[in-house]
């Protein structure tokens, strides 16, 4: 396959890039290094430096290659940013998506994957496994934003008889277990904070609230590891390739922990103890969020390479080490 993936210089687009060449296949990466570096793109990836917007320089690029499918992972990420700077996750994430995704269809483009978030279905108030069903309830612009462009892939696609799937991340987590590639960008990630408490970059992990209604008090996610996610893509696009058709699936293994059980498990790794503190609730954050990830199992027949606490937060140890 052919493959152009947006945002490829970041930390799961870097990850799909590696796994993608691992495999055989041929990738072009589009990337303003705003957020990512161009030092985690693989040599074998040819890379286009430019905003996703950039019309003038993305026009002839598209029309020169031939894309099986296009990968749309470009955006920023930070709820807590989000917050602060509504307006910029409005026009990035969604308003220069928008002139992007529309490039491509307008150059017979047709199989689409969206990088979305589980962030989507919001607070549910309960501690059931979200299924796809769920009436999204975005809590944030960050969500919203996601949301949105969910939104419009679908119709737009549908309008030119071509396809998207869209993926809905639960928690990533982990790094290439070759050292390749892994976060390198500040970021609200819980795993990565806790690596760099534990590689002495931070002093101490601010618990952000012990007081909600959980077995610990603190929130519970589902991680899955990066690869696996990378995995995932390169199952979705061989099968877009075969016969396309849009959907939405959850990405997540169904298993939820602890902030305070992901702590545990690093003390146990590392061989003292993490140093802690706890801090008040942040707004925006979910309590319970764990796939239900039946439909995509059942679909792609899917078995997960990572799935476990400790091989995630050791390979994430081990890039935040390599990564001094």
């Amino acid at each position: 396959m052919n493959i152009l993936i947006t945002g490829g210089a970041g930390y799961i687009g870097s990850h799909i890039c590696y796994r993608l060449i691992d495999k055989g296949h041929k990738v072009s990466t589009i990337d303003n290094l705003s957020m990512g570096s161009k030092k985690l793109i693989p040599k074998e990836a040819h890379h286009l430096n430019c905003d996703i917007s950039n019309f003038k320089v993305i026009l002839p690029f598209l029309k020169k290659n031939k894309f099986n499918v296009v990968m749309h992972l470009a955006a920023f990420t930070s709820v807590a940013d989000s917050l602060k700077n509504p307006q910029k996750y409005l026009e990035n994430n969604f308003d220069k998506a928008k002139v992007f995704i529309d490039l491509c269809l307008e150059n017979n483009l047709d199989k689409f994957i969206f990088s979305s978030t589980a962030a989507v279905y919001g607070n549910l108030n309960s501690f059931n496994n979200v299924s796809e069903k769920t009436k999204a309830n975005p809590n944030n612009p960050y969500a919203e934003s996601k949301f949105k462009l969910e939104q419009f892939f679908l119709k737009e696609v549908a309008k030119k008889n071509a396809n998207c799937t869209i993926l809905r991340y639960f928690n990533v987590a982990g790094a290439d277990l070759k050292k390749r590639t892994g976060f390198i960008s500040k970021s609200d990630n819980l795993i990565k904070l806790i690596c760099e408490v534990a590689t002495k970059k931070r002093s101490k992990l601010i618990v952000n609230g012990n007081d909600y209604q959980t077995k610990d008090g603190t929130p519970i996610r589902d991680f899955i590891h990066v690869s696996d996610i990378a995995d995932i893509h390169i199952a979705v696009a061989e099968s877009l390739t075969m016969s396309g058709e849009s959907e939405i699936y959850n990405c997540g293994y169904g298993e939820g922990f602890s902030v305070m059980d992901v702590i545990s498990a690093i003390n146990s790794i590392i061989k003292f103890k993490l140093p802690i503190e706890i801090g008040p609730r942040r707004k925006s954050d979910i309590v319970y969020s764990v796939a239900n990830n039946k439909k995509f199992l059942k679909k792609f027949n899917w078995k997960p390479k990572y799935n476990n606490l400790k091989v995630i937060l050791e390979s994430a140890l081990e890039w935040e080490k390599h990564n001094q």
